[in-house]
């Protein structure tokens, strides 16, 4: 990592720090699996291969083994895994990120930080949304971009029951963000359908979920970024 990079990622965790405490980097209630928060460059071994970058939150570190082991000597992955959400102060550091391109694939998510509500002002979703998507576009031009959905939540130990007060947001801003991509032509990997009618596989802390449950979403991934790539 850059020491530009690593000066930008310390201001942005700032920035939230002075919105909300920062997530603690080895809390394993909040990462679930893998290494925390990071951006993780593929050791290349084959730079005749495309890029790919996976960008999300522990969800992805939930998956990215996966992902990751699926796209072995069909591409070089790079990861993203962060806590923030679609915050116009992001869009920098997700400049800063791009800089480790160029990619041929970008497959993004940030649903679970931006749920609770004052994190995104009422009214500003879909403009935050674009943006982000702008950056991307304007970052990366020739890169075909993919955006997943976020996951369904859950009720703490009771992980077969829809959480009544936080899935609802996810549900909307799924919705908002859907409608995002089919103006500016994304294409979508719905996480969300995958895993809402199979919640047994839900691990019961409300956010994450088992290893079957993840090898659902990776192949999902991974069949979107293999569609993405053979049609350049």
């Amino acid at each position: 990592m850059t020491m530009r990079l690593l000066a930008v990622l310390l201001g942005v965790a700032s920035a939230v720090a002075a919105e909300k405490p920062a997530p603690v980097e080895n809390d394993r209630r909040l990462h679930a699996d893998g290494k925390g928060w990071r951006v993780e460059k593929a050791v290349i071994k084959d730079a005749k291969l495309p890029r790919v970058l996976l960008i999300g939150d522990s969800i992805l570190n939930g998956y990215q083994g996966q992902a990751t082991r699926l796209l072995a000597g069909k591409a070089n992955v790079d990861l993203w895994v962060n806590p923030y959400n679609q915050s116009a102060h992001v869009n920098k550091l997700l400049g800063e990120v791009l800089t480790n391109g160029p990619y041929d694939v970008v497959l993004f998510n940030m649903g679970l930080h931006g749920w609770q509500p004052g994190r995104i002002k009422p009214g500003t979703f879909e403009p935050l949304m674009k943006g982000y998507v702008e950056v991307l576009k304007a970052r990366l031009p020739k890169a075909r971009l993919l955006w997943a959905s976020s996951t369904p939540v859950t009720v703490k130990g009771k992980p077969t029951e829809i959480n009544a007060e936080i899935n609802p947001n996810i549900v909307e801003q799924n919705r908002m963000a859907a409608k995002v991509m089919a103006e500016m032509g994304v294409s979508v990997v719905d996480f969300y359908g995958l895993l809402v009618d199979r919640r047994e596989l839900a691990r019961g802390d409300m956010f994450h979920w088992t290893g079957p449950a993840y090898d659902l979403i990776a192949q999902a991934a991974v069949d979107a970024i293999l569609r993405e790539l053979s049609s350049r």
